[in-house]
């Protein structure tokens, strides 16, 4: 276990040198939360609220699920892919640990660089110019730091598949892009799931893009109340175990694809 803390740290300490691109970020993922900002007011027209959630309900989940998403996203796929391609993940087999797991902590250590410089930096910043609503409830901000945790893992679980995916396609950098605006799109990132058509809440109802920022972006704002958080964050934990499953496939599949590569 050690060796997978110094990755995180490793990572961390990496991620630090170039700090710098962080505070230009900011600024972006500022602009986009005030662009959607007056989008929402505009649709809003005065009305208190749409499918449960208030104007100030609203402008705290938009601004919430952007922040978070700086903590849960990476690049661990291309980082794969491009390994995959250049044979250097041939090395990394022979190494005294776990490849996925080792990209994993990787991803961790990334994301709790942006948490600390990105994304508290950020969310102060946004709450000093558009109204934001905290809550003052201990339970609902650990239930949020427990989702969160767990959408990281959700997404940095996809992010492993679609890298694995290198081995049988050898280029996949459209599937790579392809992945990111599905995520962007059905994790409620750019629009809250309730707002989805009926039908299409229900197919998602079976995928695991809500977890990743619908569920943490709704227990922040008390979208969920008592055991739909509860719920919530045990629908999370359940995905993270399934999705297991077809990455230790796949991977158990990949690595032979390689030796036959290899000759």
């Amino acid at each position: 276990m050690d060796k997978y803390i110094e990755m995180i740290r490793i990572r961390f300490l990496m991620m630090l040198a170039y700090r710098t691109n962080y505070y230009t970020g900011i600024l972006i993922y500022s602009i986009n939360i005030g662009a959607y900002y007056f989008l929402w007011n505009a649709i809003y027209g005065g009305k208190d609220e749409i499918q449960g959630l208030s104007v100030i309900q609203m402008t705290t989940y938009i601004a919430v699920a952007w922040m978070a998403r700086a903590f849960y996203f990476n690049n661990i796929d291309r980082e794969m892919a491009m390994e995959i391609k250049e044979g250097k993940v041939a090395v990394e087999l022979i190494r005294p640990y776990s490849y996925l797991g080792m990209k994993t902590m990787q991803g961790l250590g990334e994301g709790i660089f942006r948490l600390f410089f990105f994304s508290m930096p950020g969310m102060l910043i946004v709450a000093l110019i558009f109204p934001l609503e905290f809550s003052a409830d201990l339970t609902t901000w650990i239930l949020f730091a427990v989702s969160i945790l767990l959408s990281f893992f959700i997404n940095t679980q996809l992010n492993l598949l679609t890298g694995i995916t290198t081995f049988f396609l050898y280029n996949n950098t459209g599937l790579i892009r392809a992945k990111r605006v599905i995520i962007d799109l059905f994790s409620g990132l750019l629009l809250p799931i309730s707002f989805f058509p009926g039908w299409a809440q229900e197919i998602m109802k079976f995928l695991p893009f809500q977890g990743i920022s619908y569920i943490p972006s709704m227990i922040f704002t008390n979208g969920f109340n008592g055991n739909q958080a509860f719920e919530a964050i045990l629908l999370q934990a359940a995905w993270v175990v399934i999705l297991l499953i077809p990455i230790q496939i796949l991977w158990v599949i990949a690595k032979k694809q390689l030796i036959i590569q290899g000759g």
